[in-house]
């Protein structure tokens, strides 16, 4: 199977955000082991270093990087997706060029808690428990 991780579960996992770390970890440990392809987009990895950019300063954006690396394989950012994703016209862009990434890479899922955002999405996305209920 495979996925594509949406930031916040990166993020999750990476602050231990509560409610919500345990069922994300999981997602990760399906990643680690091979159990799944997890996919993360080089849009995603630069907006998680915005978004931690108190926490992390040069050394930590590369051993994040590099750790990250290990788990989930990291999708260019092509600018095909940004066209189509200017074409849909969603609210979110960022939520288009994620859906239309995961249409490129023929992902089965996008992994998000973001659900709703993905309603018009060709890819079906699914919360990480909704995901581990499947399995």
């Amino acid at each position: 199977m495979r996925l594509l991780i949406d930031g916040n579960i990166v993020l999750d996992v990476l602050q231990k955000r509560e409610p919500h770390y345990s069922d994300s970890a999981k997602i990760w440990k399906l990643c680690e082991t091979d159990m799944t392809e997890g996919y993360v987009s080089a849009l995603t990895f630069a907006n998680l270093v915005y978004v931690m950019r108190k926490e992390l300063d040069a050394d930590k954006i590369s051993e994040v990087l590099q750790k990250l690396s290990l788990i989930f394989h990291f999708e260019d950012l092509k600018e095909s997706d940004l066209k189509n994703a200017a074409e849909k016209k969603w609210d979110d862009f960022e939520d288009a060029v994620q859906a239309v990434t995961a249409k490129r890479i023929k992902a089965d899922y996008i992994i998000t808690r973001n659900v709703r955002d993905y309603t018009s999405s060709k890819v079906m996305a699914l919360t990480p428990t909704e995901l581990l209920a499947r399995l």
